[in-house]
């Protein structure tokens, strides 16, 4: 089932985001990720419209909407591949008509699950925290 955040659903959601962010970019070190729980709690969470896909009484993913930005979407990693990732995109996609996102370049697996879901890429930019390559992608803006 997927429904809108609680403010207790925050320690699984931020398990589940940091967990699946090294294990997805483990061309970033760990350390950096750990640096940001405070800030995924205290900033990003609250600004942002965030829903979580429920399973059993516990968060299995979420994703996050900041205006037209899809500026997140995790699955917990041993949860993957089960259809969860596509049940949050389609969710999120019915929300918005125009979804944006951006993407690690080294992230392949991601690039694709993006472009199975209908994303197009725009262009690549360097992202300001990490110095690493990513893409922009759209999904019919």
């Amino acid at each position: 089932m997927i429904r809108k955040y609680r403010e207790a659903d925050i320690e699984q959601i931020l398990d589940i985001w940091l967990s699946a962010s090294i294990k997805a970019h483990d061309f970033v070190g760990p350390a950096f990720w750990k640096s940001k729980v405070s800030d995924m709690r205290n900033k990003y969470i609250p600004a942002s419209e965030t829903f979580v896909f429920e399973r059993d009484g516990q968060i299995a993913g979420f994703y996050c909407l900041y205006g037209s930005t899809l500026a997140a979407v995790f699955v917990s990693p041993n949860l993957q591949g089960q259809g969860i990732g596509s049940a949050l995109m389609d969710d999120a996609k019915s929300r918005r008509s125009c979804l944006q996102l951006s993407v690690y370049s080294h992230n392949t697996p991601s690039i694709n699950f993006y472009k199975q879901h209908g994303f197009i890429s725009l262009g690549e930019q360097i992202d300001e925290q990490t110095g690493e390559p990513e893409f922009i992608m759209e999904h019919y803006c």
